[in-house]
């Protein structure tokens, strides 16, 4: 049983940092999706893909993953980058 420690992202749709300090474990799949043939979606019969922890830090994520012998790989978190650039070149 494998899983991925990241931190949580903004959301696009949201303009302020909620939960964003929250690590999330979450366990990948073990068999590949398949199609289903009536409706074309993607699906599987893997329940644990569908369990998410969430924890306060990377280090408590860490110790419970070691703790339950957990395979686990960190994510780390991406920087936003910021376009600068001023009133004036909307113009421009």
């Amino acid at each position: 049983m494998a899983a991925r420690i990241y931190q949580r992202y903004k959301n696009a749709m949201q303009s302020g940092k909620a939960r964003t300090d929250e690590w999330v474990l979450e366990f990948e799949s073990r068999r590949p999706k398949r199609a289903d043939p009536l409706t074309g979606w993607s699906g599987g019969a893997d329940t644990q893909e569908q369990v998410q922890l969430t924890f306060p830090s990377l280090d408590a994520a860490k110790a419970y993953a070691e703790r339950h012998g957990i395979d686990h790989h960190v994510v780390p978190p991406a920087l936003p980058r910021l376009k600068l650039q001023s009133y004036a070149d909307n113009f421009r």
